[in-house]
C-alpha cells in the first residue's frame, strides 16, 4: 500500500471508526489487518500471534461472549461461553466437557495466527470491544466480542478482563 493510500485509509478510519472492517478492506482492496492498523491508535492494541493459546484460554474464563466469523458469503455468530482448549495434532482444539457435543467446539489452525488485535471502538451508536485473531494473510480468522448486559451495555467484568488481557499481550499501536 502506498503512503498516500495508507494516509487516506487512516483518515477514513478516523472519521468512520465504526465501519465494518471487512467491508472497508474489500472496498479499498486491502487486508482487514491493514484496516485495523489504520484505526485511531487509542482504539487498537496488537499482540503477537504466538499468544493465540494464551488469549483463548483467558477468553474461556469470561463467560458468555459472541464469536463472529465473517466471510464474503456469510456472517456466523455464536453466543455462549468459549470452551477451554489445548494444542494437539497441529490444532488448537476447543474442548467440550466429556460426553457433550453442545455449544462451540472445533479445531483452529493456531499456527496461522500472526497477530491478536484488541479493538475498542464505537459501533452502531454503542461502545464495542473485541479480540480479532488475524492470520498470516492479513485476514481475520474470527473475532470474540465482549458480552452485553440486560441494558445492552458492555459487561463490566468482561471489559476489565479484555483490557487486562490486552495489557498483558499487546502494546499500544504505533501512531
Amino acid at each position: 500500500m502506498s503512503s498516500t493510500q495508507s494516509a487516506d485509509l487512516k483518515a477514513y478510519m478516523a472519521d468512520n471508526p465504526g465501519a465494518v472492517i471487512e467491508d472497508v478492506a474489500r472496498e479499498r482492496n486491502v487486508t482487514p489487518r491493514a484496516v485495523i492498523e489504520a484505526m485511531p491508535p487509542t482504539m487498537v492494541r496488537i499482540g503477537a500471534g504466538s499468544q493465540f493459546a494464551a488469549a483463548m484460554q483467558d477468553i474461556a474464563q469470561w463467560g458468555e461472549v459472541t464469536l463472529i466469523v465473517h466471510t464474503v458469503d456469510a456472517i456466523f455468530e455464536f453466543t455462549g461461553a468459549i470452551p477451554a482448549g489445548e494444542v494437539g495434532r497441529g490444532y488448537f482444539n476447543l474442548m467440550q466437557p466429556k460426553g457433550s457435543n453442545k455449544g462451540l467446539h472445533g479445531h483452529l489452525r493456531h499456527e496461522r495466527c500472526d497477530a491478536v488485535a484488541f479493538v475498542e471502538r464505537p459501533f452502531m451508536g454503542k461502545s464495542s470491544a473485541f479480540v480479532a485473531f488475524i492470520n498470516v494473510d492479513g485476514g481475520i480468522m474470527f473475532k470474540v466480542f465482549v458480552g452485553r448486559d440486560e441494558t445492552r451495555a458492555l459487561r463490566g467484568d468482561q471489559l476489565k478482563r479484555f483490557q487486562s488481557l490486552a495489557d498483558s499481550l499487546a502494546s499500544a499501536k504505533a501512531a
